[in-house]
């Protein structure tokens, strides 16, 4: 089971996240190498935005991949170099998440593993083992 929770002693959370997550019982985990703003064809989009929601995707056909959603998400660290829009960008992880709120941290770096890598995203999952 996975809980989800905002201690009373911790401010309120400032974006779509939550402050904590207890898992317990039998689950299998999905750890993601951190998600580039590139498309299947290493095409990397100018725009921050356009890498944001790439990578966003990505995470998204990983999930899949492993027979997991969004729902199964735990964890975001958003690693992101130069200026965003705040608002636009905050909308894009809202339209991704819907109403699943994971724990997430957001860290603003100098550069990534190239200079046209304006965003790269680590992802966690953990989904209820299905009995047999």
């Amino acid at each position: 089971m996975k809980t989800s929770r905002n201690p009373n002693g911790i401010h309120a959370p400032v974006a779509p996240y939550v402050h904590q997550i207890e898992v317990t019982g039998p689950h299998r985990w999905l750890t993601l190498s951190g998600q580039l703003g590139m498309d299947v064809n290493k095409y990397v989009p100018e725009d921050p935005l356009e890498q944001f929601e790439l990578a966003l995707d990505n995470i998204k056909f990983n999930l899949e991949e492993a027979n997991m959603g969004i729902e199964d998400l735990t964890k975001l660290v958003f690693y992101l170099v130069g200026e965003f829009d705040t608002d636009k960008r905050r909308q894009l992880v809202k339209d991704f998440l819907g109403d699943h709120l994971p724990c997430t941290t957001m860290i603003y770096v100098v550069a990534l593993a190239a200079p046209s890598f304006k965003v790269e995203i680590d992802a966690w999952a953990c989904k209820e083992i299905e009995e047999q």
